[in-house]
């Protein structure tokens, strides 16, 4: 009896410790803020004045460190997806312009260097990840082609890592090359906070705060990985009438086929 009550009582201290652990780990962790974003819901859409700015976070932040391997530059123009960000051809051809990409090989069989078109992809930072790794201390920065759509929270969690960067907390101990935020699980990020205030100068004139960077650059981001959205919800929007007319339509047939039954 007493081998019982002694195991139901380790037991019970067992659930209180872990349980204290657990809810110690979900005070460590704050929930993620929910957002408000211009494409969620069955009729959203993306906004092309923030996918725009959020383009040039991208351009201007991001893509100093990060790739973007998935998505063309003719996917910004009219051509891309959706329309793409909004930009027209010309626009389009200055953006990949202002890059440059290796080609070839030439007729001596050398490869050189070329400025980019519509239909290259986005010119990745460095020529390697041993190049990109060790420009960042051994840290690989990730490509962000579909970053929104691989994490859970989605667009929530980029934008709570974007804005997560606070002091570490007082008695925490954190290596030289770490930083604290308060979304990152275990709360050590090797990426310092990328944004500020006033880092880029959108050209709409939008004041350029922390907050709207990262809401901007998530935008287009979200883009970058789902940009067939608009496209899907409207072909379900269709789908939708036409299921709704057909079910009236058979709704009738039934009624005047049976109508004489009785």
């Amino acid at each position: 009896m007493r081998k019982h009550v002694l195991a139901l009582g380790l037991a019970a201290l067992g659930f209180v410790v872990l349980s204290s652990g657990a809810m110690a780990q979900e005070e460590a962790m704050p929930p993620l803020a929910k957002q408000k974003w211009s494409f969620d819901g069955p009729f959203g859409t993306y906004d092309r004045a923030a996918l725009q700015r959020g383009f040039e976070v991208f351009q201007n932040v991001c893509s100093n460190c990060h790739s973007l391997k998935l998505v063309t530059y003719g996917d910004y123009g009219p051509g891309g997806p959706g329309g793409g960000l909004g930009y027209n051809d010309d626009e389009v051809k200055a953006i990949a312009a202002a890059k440059e990409t290796t080609d070839g090989p030439n007729d001596q069989g050398e490869m050189f260097q070329r400025p980019a078109r519509a239909s290259d992809h986005i010119v990745p930072p460095f020529p390697n990840d041993q190049a990109n790794r060790a420009a960042h201390n051994g840290a690989l920065p990730p490509d962000l082609s579909l970053i929104v759509k691989a994490r859970e929270g989605n667009a929530d969690y980029v934008y709570g890592i974007l804005t997560g960067y606070k002091p570490t907390p007082a008695g925490m101990k954190m290596p030289d090359t770490m930083q604290y935020n308060e979304h990152f699980p275990g709360h050590q990020i090797s990426m310092p906070a990328p944004l500020s205030d006033d880092l880029v100068t959108y050209a709409d004139g939008t004041k350029a705060t922390t907050a709207q960077e990262a809401h901007d650059v998530v935008t287009f981001l979200q883009w970058a990985a789902e940009p067939h959205l608009e496209d899907r919800k409207r072909t379900g929007v269709k789908v939708m009438i036409f299921l709704l007319f057909m079910t009236g339509v058979l709704y009738a047939a039934k009624r005047k086929i049976w109508a004489s039954v009785h």
